[in-house]
């Protein structure tokens, strides 16, 4: 069954887009990360032009992280004070975002920059948090004590000024460090589509040192604001948000995200810590192949900004 997507301006089979947004859904919901990593490219690997993908693919994870977001907060297991600070940053963030992207867009080199962006980020963070899942999983399986990071130990993070203190997570933290992340995720929002989950919830583990029960629920809640945020002023700005499939995608993630909370409950931190970076990985060495490999098409024609 296919389905005519007005501003992608093609038509796609419905039951492979609501499979893409049932499964990012899920596995948003289990790991705390907004899915935009993986929506995105996965859009952009079933021919929706990549100007069209980064905007719809952020509306997408709104819908996946409120559904996350939700059970979180029913559980418990949301900071809200913090995810406040977070989205203070994220929102000039995804400002910034947003000019940057109409620039690259106006240059012609918007679909090369996210693509090498995508290869960088999640090959490098993919390795980085692989090589320390791994190396968790090692000593408890040998029964050698980890390192405990307990909520407040410090490093040279904590010892920055405006300090504040965060309760539900249980630390006194400088907002600068805060603040800074929320701006670096907005960026990212607006350039890749993303909801930046699968760069906060490391940072805020191991940077921040804060609990990782809490850190899944405050990621989702900060993500939710961000990319709807930053779809209105994509829609507003470069017209390029398609409605009906980000309606597809936003119904499937919803669901999938239900179902990806229960399974990630189940889970110890160290094992949801390598799936993640197995995935974050898969992605982007699927995209560098990209890079490389001879397309199909030499020529493309470009009409008002979108490749054909």
């Amino acid at each position: 069954m296919t389905i005519y997507l007005p501003i992608a301006e093609l038509s796609v089979n419905i039951f492979i887009i609501l499979g893409m947004g049932a499964a990012v859904g899920f596995l948003s919901g289990m790991f705390g990360v907004g899915g935009g990593f993986l929506i995105t490219p996965l859009l952009i690997f079933y021919n929706i032009p990549p100007v069209v993908a980064v905007a719809t693919g952020a509306n997408q994870v709104v819908a996946s992280s409120v559904s996350g977001a939700i059970t979180h907060f029913r559980r418990g297991t949301l900071d809200m004070k913090l995810g406040t600070v977070l989205l203070v940053g994220g929102l000039v963030g995804a400002t910034v975002g947003v000019w940057i992207f109409s620039w690259l867009r106006s240059i012609g080199q918007l679909d090369l920059f996210i693509s090498l962006l995508y290869v960088v980020l999640l090959t490098t963070i993919g390795l980085l948090m692989l090589q320390e899942s791994l190396r968790a999983m090692r000593k408890a399986k040998l029964n050698q004590p980890l390192p405990l990071k307990r909520p407040g130990q410090h490093n040279w993070v904590h010892r920055l000024p405006l300090k504040m203190r965060f309760k539900k997570s249980k630390i006194y933290l400088s907002a600068i460090p805060v603040v800074t992340l929320g701006f670096l995720i907005g960026i990212l929002t607006s350039i890749m589509g993303v909801g930046g989950g699968f760069i906060m919830v490391p940072a805020m583990i191991y940077l921040l040192r804060i609990p990782t029960n809490v850190v899944v629920g405050t990621s989702l809640f900060q993500i939710i604001f961000v990319t709807a945020y930053t779809t209105m002023v994509q829609a507003a700005t470069n017209y390029s948000v398609d409605i009906v499939l980000a309606f597809i995608l936003m119904v499937a993630g919803v669901i999938g995200a239900q179902y990806g909370v229960r399974v990630g409950q189940k889970l110890r931190g160290e094992q949801l810590r390598a799936l993640l970076a197995l995935l974050v990985l898969a992605v982007g060495i699927r995209l560098a192949i990209g890079l490389f490999i001879r397309p199909q098409d030499l020529y493309s024609v470009a009409v008002g900004g979108i490749g054909y």
